[in-house]
């Protein structure tokens, strides 16, 4: 039994609630009559469309718009309400036959009404003429004014709301038949200016599906206005009003999420249904008001039979003026007055963008002596704010930085709106915000800022490249006085570049010069030893690198130095200033910092351009002096017949000892050793305690022995280094000795006709560069480079004795020790007549002999 009679209680309120939801449903699409209102308060008239709300003493004209062929006679009859407790008097109420079009007939004249003293709302019938039609609805009226003075609340809250929906959705209507693309920069615009709620979703799609999908769920598109609330004020609902919202919260009621536009549709729905006696039922009207046009929009077909309809529409409340809560989207925005079409952005009050109840409005701003200039302002929600005519300015003088304040008409009454930030186009200095926008690369876009005093009045920026050809740049402002430009240098060359910006109001744009360089390396760090005056920059491309600044101080690339595998650099401290041409080894001090310290340096370019770099300090490195050398020569050293001129040239048969002392630190530690390498470091090695390579004559002096052919190899020849290395820490290189190999000189003989040339015999004559018989080598022989023979003819030697310069160090004149001899005499069997032999040199490896060669200078 209880069963049944929940599941009855809950079947009645289910139809209670599909029946409300049914009859609020219905769309406003059924186009009513027309009626001409206007408003009058002391000598200014307004139409009703400028009028938000009217006051006591206000005279209103109303004429109803009826066709010619209008068959069925509405009688025009207007209410003023005072409350929901106290019943309007009679003669409240007013009445026009507007079928009758006899001259000073209310039908052809208009009826003309003041507003009452007392009254808050005030309402329009259309009734359908009947012999007790007025009688009927002033009963109605006086007998339950509370339904009706909610009935007016809910009507022009409805078609408040109604107003912004219908902008709104003309508006997406205009902007997709012109151009679908703008819909989703303007969108977000004219749903801030109107309150309308906006998938994000929907921006998100093609531009072609952008409108249908921002125009769905119209129900819930708008959002709540405190203005147009605080306009009509609603009044509390009873139970009916919860068991409405309760079916609301259901899924088929959308959940709960009305906007305040179906919220009034609904009340109106039931509001209206319980409007119902013998002869009339009440239908509401929506409003519509464009200029002096009151058009009536009706979501139920009228009825002619009894219960005749009767049409119900609302004026606008009678109450004190609030004037539009506006305010500054972005107060700190600064805007330009030369601008031919100024948007000033607002928000707050989505009734001056819907509707036509903020009139003649215009932004006031001061020029240099005192002038007061008003320029036209419109409100446009696509834009999102009101758009200023500047054209009045012309050529008023005008502050660089003043202030502007919009003021209009709401209604009858004066308001102010917000104040705004202005600036006149003049000359401005434009500057790159940083270094960094100076370095401009080609082949790939570039972003750059400039500041100025104000960037509010560019029109537009151009870029002229290397070539002379203009191109038009993107750009946005980022800062009051800085702007954001993207250059696209993908295809542009190096070279010098010019920035044009235009300016509204400025006939001629101001140029700023600018350069695109090439693509420059990175630059990783700088690394130097405390106490030192030498560092190394390691990155990329350092071939480009001309100083490098720390502490004041500048450095250099070394003369002689090279790259290390390609991505290191060698830099000193440059020579100072006032340096002596005597002593061109005076620098600037080593920079003062000490181990672990964290630095930032200046790299800079050969083409100006600057980088910087960190820093970092090592501990101080080891350091030696080399105190002597000597060199202790093999058999073999002997027999090859050659005296070295050079005590640096060390034969790779030949042994080499030398002495260091200790300078930093001023003793040699146990895991002190010393690294001899090749100028390339192809062949190294190390010699130290351990391996008997080094031995200690004091704490402070060791002796190397270094034999070059076990260490390196019989393949190792030309300049050797040598460096110690302390606990792991390195120190510099030295330059220590020449490694060189001999040939095996074994004997010259030289004819006796002095026209001829000798020959030299031996082995591993391709380690000799070029033989004279001279010590400036004005006359002689170049040896080809790997030459395989053992015999080469050789000018004659002169007083001295023959002078050779050897592959391995060809800087360095030497000398043979060998003795000419004559060559042997010819056999007897041969004839006198004969013609001497040839002096030849031996076969080669490929079988032929070696002729001698012309003498030649070989310098």
């Amino acid at each position: 039994m209880r069963l049944r009679l929940c599941r009855w209680i809950l079947s009645l309120g289910v139809l209670a609630a599909a029946n409300a939801l049914a009859a609020s449903s219905a769309p406003f699409d059924l186009v009513g009559p027309t009626l001409e209102v206007t408003v009058s308060r002391g000598e200014t008239i307004l139409p009703i469309a400028q009028a938000p709300h009217l006051a006591a003493g206000d005279k209103l004209w109303i004429k109803a718009d009826f066709p010619e062929n209008q068959s069925e006679r509405y009688l025009l009859v207007v209410s003023f309400l005072r409350g929901p407790t106290n019943p309007p008097p009679k003669e409240w109420f007013f009445r026009c036959e507007t079928w009758k079009k006899k001259k000073r007939s209310c039908g052809q004249e208009g009826l003309s009404i003041a507003v009452p003293d007392g009254a808050k709302q005030a309402l329009i019938f259309l009734a359908p003429e009947d012999g007790g039609d007025f009688k009927t609805l002033v009963n109605a009226v006086r007998g339950r004014p509370g339904a009706f003075v909610r009935a007016t609340q809910d009507l022009n809250q409805a078609t408040l709301d109604r107003s912004r929906l219908e902008r709104y959705l003309t508006a997406i209507r205009q902007l997709n038949a012109a151009n679908p693309a703008v819909l989703k920069d303007t969108t977000p615009l004219l749903a801030r200016s109107l309150g309308i709620q906006v998938d994000p979703k929907c921006l998100d799609r093609l531009p072609q599906l952008q409108a249908p999908c921002l125009m769905e769920g119209q129900d819930t598109l708008i959002l709540n206005d405190g203005h147009s609330v605080s306009i009509v004020e609603a009044l509390t609902s009873g139970p009916a009003s919860d068991l409405l919202m309760t079916a609301s919260s259901t899924r088929e009621g959308n959940n709960g999420y009305y906007s305040p536009y179906i919220s009034s549709l609904l009340d109106l729905g039931r509001l209206f249904d319980s409007f119902r006696i013998a002869n009339y039922q009440y239908i509401p009207a929506l409003a519509t008001a464009v200029g002096t046009q009151l058009t009536l929009t009706l979501n139920t077909p009228p009825s002619f039979h009894d219960p005749k309809s009767v049409l119900t529409a609302a004026l606008p409340a009678i109450e004190k003026a609030l004037p539009p809560p506006l305010h500054a989207v972005s107060p700190k925005d600064i805007y330009c007055a030369r601008k031919d079409s100024l948007v000033l952005p607002v928000e707050g009050a989505p009734l001056v963008f819907a509707t036509e109840y903020a009139h003649n409005t215009f932004l006031r701003v001061t020029g240099k002596n005192g002038e007061v200039i008003e320029l036209p302002a419109t409100a446009d929600a696509t834009q999102g704010g009101f758009v200023v005519d500047t054209s009045p300015l012309g050529n008023a003088s005008l502050a660089d930085r003043f202030r502007g304040s919009l003021h209009g008409f709401w209604g009858f009454e004066k308001f102010e709106g917000p104040a705004f930030q202005l600036v006149n186009t003049h000359d401005q200095t434009w500057a790159p915000s940083s270094t960094d926008d100076q370095s401009l690369i080609v082949g790939r876009a570039n972003t750059i800022h400039l500041q100025a005093g104000s960037v509010a009045c560019i029109d537009r920026i151009m870029v002229k490249d290397p070539t002379g050809k203009e191109l038009r740049v993107d750009w946005s402002p980022v800062k009051a006085n800085e702007v954001e430009i993207n250059l696209p240098l993908q295809q542009a060359q190096p070279g010098a570049l010019t920035l044009l910006v235009s300016q509204y109001g400025s006939s001629e744009p101001q140029p700023l010069e600018l350069r695109a360089y090439p693509e420059a390396g990175r630059f990783e760090s700088f690394t130097l030893h405390e106490g030192e005056s030498h560092g190394m920059l390691k990155g990329s491309r350092l071939g480009d690198v001309a100083t490098l600044s720390l502490q004041g101080i500048d450095f250099v690339p070394t003369p002689s130095s090279t790259m290390i595998e390609g991505d290191s650099l060698r830099m000193e401290v440059a020579p100072a200033a006032d340096a002596s041409a005597s002593n061109p080894d005076e620098t600037k001090p080593a920079p003062k910092l000490q181990q672990g310290t964290a630095a930032k340096a200046k790299v800079i370019l050969r083409d100006g351009r600057t980088y910087n770099v960190n820093v970092s300090v090592a501990a101080p490195r080891p350091s030696v002096e080399l105190v002597g050398k000597s060199v202790q020569a093999s058999t073999r050293t002997n027999e090859s017949n050659i005296s070295l001129a050079s005590e640096n040239q060390l034969p790779q048969d030949a042994q080499l000892i030398f002495s260091v002392r200790a300078k930093s630190p001023s003793v040699f530690s146990r895991e002190a050793n010393i690294e001899i390498a090749s100028s390339d470091e192809a062949f190294t090695t190390t010699l130290s305690l351990a391996n008997r390579g080094l031995t200690l004559a004091d704490t402070r002096v060791a002796i190397a022995t270094f034999d070059p052919a076990k260490a390196f190899g019989f393949s190792a020849f030309g300049p050797l280094k040598f460096r110690v290395v302390n606990n792991g820490a390195a120190g510099d290189w030295q330059p220590l000795v020449t490694l060189v190999r001999l040939p095996v000189l074994q004997a010259l003989q030289c004819p006796a006709e002095a026209d001829q040339s000798c020959k030299l015999t031996g082995s591993n004559l391709f380690l000799v560069k070029s033989v004279a018989g001279d010590p400036d080598f004005k006359q002689a022989v170049e040896v080809p480079a790997g030459f395989p023979g053992r015999a080469l003819p050789v000018p004659r030697p002169g007083e001295s004795g023959l002078y050779i310069k050897l592959r391995d160090d060809p800087s360095i004149v030497n000398v043979a020790a060998l003795v000419a001899e004559q060559p042997p005499a010819p056999p007897a069997e041969v004839a006198p007549s004969a013609t001497p032999p040839v002096a030849a040199g031996e076969p080669t490896a490929a079988g032929a002999a070696v002729s001698p060669a012309a003498p030649h200078n070989a310098n």
